[in-house]
Formats: structure tokens, sequence, C-alpha cells
């Protein structure tokens, strides 16, 4: 081994040497979009709980003053600063709102991260399964009448956490949806990783707490100007204790908490106070100029919603109409034309236009989308996507034997995926991004779910599971 390489620091080089145009996560932009102090002073920023400096886990100086501002800032009753993303955040609710075999509601297209909270707690997933668009092969957000539906059938609820707005940006907790989570008087916690810009413009889909979560988790990172893992959690009213939500963090949360990552939380927030709109704002409109100039290409469709039903900075583009799946367009863009989306699916693509994105970063990717009309939009190039039915993209939720602790105490072994067809599974398996389960774990793995993740390892996905190989998976011994 020659231990002169540095492997990663590497890749990074050499990547950055590329000069793409970025469209993804995190939305600084190559720090085009943090506050220019942080990146001024980022190396020597990189402190302890020295005197003065407080303590993330005991604040009672600057740390706790930059809390209170940020909840000022997004009209909370308490923020909890999170420096091991909003996973932390999500985990730390369910264990402080539920107790082991308690049942909570939650939306099929959960993050991976709650499978986890839901381990550590003890709580019994309900699923409320979203419809789906064939067009663009992405989950819609759940239809209000199948939410009012779960909540008659599941009276012993204990909470809910809900997930807004989801991946794409579609806002999920509408007006109607969520009158109807409050009227069933449960505890309203949000996955809101998406959603930190979500009070800075009017077109933005309403923000979690508006509509009456008792709790709300924002990745800052993502749209927020912050460092990467930097997130808040914002509590409001008497459902939950802050206390318990601190001791929940305490257990999740690192011991040795990173300074620059609550240094960018907090001059992330007093940028978003003091320059959000016009930030937001230019987002918003570059955004714009993308959606438009997609859309006016041939064989292109581009997801439209009205104003407050989805994220605007969100692009979501088909690629069907041009004969190409997603991933192969996506592969085609960051190779021949340095352009990089956030997510590439069967059918579609995902741009995130984000604070540190600038005006000549969309001129590129308009220019080679034309040129990949150009090249690859025509009849006798359409073999590459072979679109599957509609209904394979995601297969119907299957048969739940165990909840998800059950099956993390349960003794499991690895099979071939050949053979698991009818087997329990002990595992996540996840495409990311977006880090959604396509298994769960304690379900039966059906042959739908099987056929599934072997065109997506066909495909060249990246998965998340115990074999990223996916010659195998782990299941609980009969």
């Amino acid at each position: 081994m020659n231990q002169r390489q540095a492997p990663l620091f590497g890749a990074l080089k050499r990547y950055l040497a590329r000069g793409h145009a970025g469209f993804h996560f995190p939305g600084h932009g190559g720090g085009r979009g943090l506050p220019r102090n942080l990146v001024d002073d980022l190396v020597r920023l990189d402190l302890t709980e020295l005197p003065g400096l407080d303590d993330l886990h005991a604040p009672a100086g600057p740390i706790a003053r930059a809390q209170e501002l940020a909840a000022a800032l997004y009209g909370a009753d308490r923020t909890f600063f999170l420096v091991n993303g909003s996973t932390a955040g999500i985990q730390a609710l369910l264990l402080a709102a539920t107790a082991p075999g308690d049942k909570v509601l939650l939306p099929r297209n959960i993050h991976r991260s709650v499978i986890g909270g839901l381990i550590l707690s003890g709580a019994d997933p309900v699923y409320v399964t979203p419809s789906f668009s064939p067009d663009f092969g992405i989950y819609l957000p759940p239809r209000p009448a199948d939410v009012r539906a779960a909540l008659r059938a599941h009276r012993d609820l204990a909470a809910v956490l809900w997930t807004h707005p989801d991946y794409h940006g579609l806002a999920t907790l509408t007006p109607e949806v969520a009158t109807a989570l409050r009227e069933a008087g449960l505890p309203l916690l949000v996955d809101e990783a998406h959603g930190a810009h979500l009070p800075f413009h009017p077109a933005m889909p309403a923000p979690a707490l508006a509509l009456g979560a008792a709790a709300a988790v924002q990745s800052a990172h993502k749209l927020g100007g912050a460092l990467t893992q930097g997130s808040w959690l914002h509590l409001r009213g008497p459902a939950l204790a802050p206390q318990r939500v601190a001791r929940a963090l305490a257990l999740l949360q690192t011991a040795s908490p990173s300074y620059l990552l609550l240094a960018s939380l907090d001059l992330a927030r007093r940028q978003l106070a003091l320059s959000g709109p016009r930030l937001v704002g230019r987002a918003v409109e570059l955004a714009g100029r993308l959606r438009r100039g997609l859309a006016a290409l041939e064989g292109v469709a581009v997801l439209e919603a009205g104003a407050g039903q989805a994220d605007p900075t969100k692009v979501v583009a088909s690629t069907r109409g041009l004969g190409l799946s997603g991933y192969r367009a996506a592969t085609l863009l960051r190779r021949e034309y340095g352009v990089q989306v956030e997510l590439a699916g069967f059918g579609h693509l995902l741009f995130v236009v984000g604070l540190g994105t600038r005006a000549p970063d969309v001129a590129r990717a308009l220019r080679a989308f034309r040129s990949l009309v150009r090249k690859y939009g025509r009849p006798s190039c359409r073999s590459d996507l072979r679109p599957p039915a509609p209904d394979f993209y995601f297969p119907p939720p299957a048969e739940k034997v165990l909840t998800p602790r059950e099956s993390w105490l349960t003794p499991a072994r690895a099979v071939a995926l050949e053979a698991a067809a009818g087997l329990v599974a002990a595992e996540t398996v996840n495409l990311c991004p977006p880090g959604i389960p396509i298994v769960f774990p304690g379900e039966k793995l059906t042959p739908e779910v099987l056929q599934y993740i072997l065109e997506i390892k066909a495909r060249g996905f990246t998965v998340q599971a115990t074999d990223p190989g996916l010659a195998s998976i782990m299941v609980h011994c009969e």
C-alpha cells in the first residue's frame, strides 16, 4: 500500500478541475452561496468547546443565542442546531414522540433515515401510499382521501411523521391534508429537509410550522446556505417537550460537534434573515429560465405545478420523449458537457437551482440539452429507455411481518437475490439519491420488488445495501 496516496482528496480535486455546472446539493454551488465571513475563515473556525464558545449539548452562551435567533426567524418556540444532518433530527423526533409499539402514520416514500428512527424508537409504521406519475416516474403527493382513510382505519395512532416538500419539490402537506392531520389530534412531525428556504418567497409551498406542525427538521445545507450536515430542528406548541427532544439529540449527535457546521448555521440564518427574499428570488428566476428553456425543446417535458404546489427551484424534466433513460441522459450531460444534475431516474432528471447557481450555469445546461436533443432525439436512438409498465417503478407495498425494530433484533442471513422471493427482508435497500427505500426491513420480498431490484442493478443505479452489488440480500432465517 502506497501511503503517499490520498485517494478521496485526489478524486475531489479531479472533480473540481473539470469545472462542472452543478445543479445538485449542497445548494451553495461550491461556496458561491455561502456567507462570505464563513469562506474567509473556514479552516481557522475548526475549534471545539473552548472558553466562551459554549457547548451544543448544554447551550447557555453564543450557541443558545444563535438558536434563539433561528427560532425567531422561523416562528418556532425552540430551535436546535444539528451537526449530524436532518437524519439526527428526524430520529430524535421519533424517540421523543413515541414508545415501542406506538403506531406512526407515514407516507410510503419516506427517507431512509426514518427507518433508523423506527428501529431506535420501536414505533410501528402505518404507511400511506402516494400516487404515481407514469409520465415522469416519480411519486406524487398522497391523496387527501387516502390520508383520511388511514386515519379512520388506525384510530390508535400516536403521531404522524410527514415529508414536506418531497425530494422533487412537490408540496405534500397541503392545507387539506394538514387540516385532516390536525383534526386527528396527533403530534405532526415533519421531515422538511428540503424546505429551509420556503418562507422567503411567495411562490413556495407553505412551511410546515405555518400549517400546524409541532416540529420540523430542515437541512440548511440543501438550499439554506450552510455546510453539509448543518440542519435545524424547530419545535412549536406543547405537543413535544423540548427537554425530551434535547435528551434524544444528546444520544444521537456527536460529543465533538463541528464548530464549522455550527458557525455555518449561524451565518446561514443571518444571511437568510437579511437577504433571503433576494437570494431565493434569484434562484427562482434562474430556475424559471431553465424550466422554460427545457420545455421549449422537442421531446422534453417539464413537470409543472401551480404557485404553492411545488418548490420552483426544483426542475423535473422527462427524457422519455428523447428515447433516453434519465440515467443515460445524466451520464451524457456529465461526460460530454460538464453538467451535473442532482438525480437521474428511469425516465427523468432533477435539476436543483440553489443559492450558488449563476446565470452561466443555466445557459450551459440549456446548451448541453439542446445538443443532447440534436444528437439523440431521433427514433433510431430510442432503444435506450426500454420503458417498463407504469407500476413497475414502485411495486405495490408488501406484507409487513415485523416492525423495523423487531427486524433489527431478529437473526438474519444473506441469500442470493434470485432466491429471496417470499422471504422477509432484514435490511433496507435504497436508491441514493433520493434515499427512499425500495425494500423495507420486516416486509416480505415479492417477485415485483425483486424484479425491480434486478432492473436497477442492470441500469447501474447507485444503491445502498449490505451488498452494493445486489448479488445477495439480507433476510430473516425461517
